[in-house]
């Protein structure tokens, strides 16, 4: 009898267990089910450039103030590329730019070729724009670069392969100078991220990246390196047609660099002039409402906090979220605007 009353007592003890444990694992697994987010994908450019630092930023932001959502960022290829798998709905946030948009609504340029480009392209909305800045074309005091005229057979990044800032780069030095890459100079082929440290290992002449002044990879360079910057002669800006056109471009104008903006290694002595560009985020129409616009407003929300730490945070505002907008906004986007009075 006694060891039937243990025997009983042992049943109920292990079935008091396993209630406990199947429990736990009901418990951890509502736990988990609550705290996972959604994973989304985000395209830009590679380190050196302002679309990586602010489109970091950006997922940065949500990752860390939503419990809804998360981006992944990748930082490889060109915009191009990316504007095309986001029409396709292969990725869901890339760097836009009013320049590619109007290539692909008029099927020019890299999009000539693919017959669809003008229809996919109707499937791109916009979250934001921002400056991107100015095209800094940096060379080391040392060598014997002093204008673009001096690039003749030179090591010249333009930008990665494809993409639109290599186009605009080889553009901008044909109309001021006449040079064609291949010709006259060499077109190096290299991603962002690696033709930064190319340059710093001197394997480049002429390194071209479209950022915000003070860039931190340039400002970098510049602590230990006397350097230049490559301008547009004012001349030109004046007279030639073919300059003046550059900024007709969808997203282009002309602006300054400053002396001075990276430090006493600074080493131009006026102002130069060169390209600026208006740049965004953007997306596809098959996003949903609710979910671009809990994201924008947890972007915008928790932005200022972050200029202490990032004072080039400064040039990201709402009041330029809109500069040359050539594509729809996101309806989720244009909802967390309205409730601004924005739109």
């Amino acid at each position: 009898m006694k060891n039937l009353l243990t025997q009983r007592a042992g049943i109920r003890k292990a079935r008091h267990l396993i209630t406990a444990a199947v429990s736990a694992l009901v418990i951890s697994g509502v736990s988990l089910q609550a705290s996972a987010k959604e994973t989304f994908r985000m395209s830009t450019l590679g380190p050196g450039t302002s679309p990586y630092m602010v489109m970091t930023t950006f997922a940065n932001t949500v990752n860390k103030n939503s419990d809804d959502y998360s981006i992944i960022v990748n930082a490889t290829g060109a915009a191009t590329k990316h504007q095309l798998d986001t029409a396709k709905g292969k990725i869901e946030f890339y760097m836009s730019s009013p320049s590619i948009v109007h290539l692909m609504q008029n099927q020019k340029a890299m999009y000539k070729k693919i017959k669809n480009a003008k229809a996919l392209s109707e499937n791109l909305r916009a979250v934001l724009n921002f400056p991107m800045g100015v095209y800094h074309g940096t060379v080391y005091e040392k060598s014997d670069i002093k204008s673009m005229m001096d690039i003749k057979g030179k090591r010249v990044f333009a930008g990665p392969p494809g993409g639109a800032a290599r186009r605009t780069v080889e553009k901008m030095i044909e109309a001021v100078t006449g040079y064609k890459p291949g010709k006259d100079y060499t077109s190096v082929k290299l991603g962002w991220d690696s033709a930064a440290q190319a340059f710093q290992d001197g394997n480049l002449d002429v390194y071209f990246v479209p950022t915000n002044a003070p860039s931190p990879v340039i400002s970098q360079i510049a602590l230990t390196n006397k350097i230049r910057f490559l301008g547009i002669p004012q001349a030109e800006l004046e007279s030639s047609d073919s300059v003046k056109a550059l900024a007709k471009r969808p997203g282009f104008k002309f602006m300054k660099l400053p002396v001075g903006a990276y430090g006493k290694n600074q080493m131009n002595e006026e102002d130069i002039y060169t390209l600026a560009v208006t740049v965004g985020i953007g997306t596809h129409q098959d996003m949903s409402e609710d979910t671009i616009y809990r994201i924008t407003k947890t972007f915008w929300e928790n932005l200022e906090a972050q200029y202490d730490a990032s004072p080039w945070l400064r040039n990201i505002s709402l009041e330029r979220a809109f500069d040359d907008l050539n594509m729809p906004l996101h309806p989720g986007a244009e909802r967390y605007y309205r409730e601004l009075g924005l739109r």
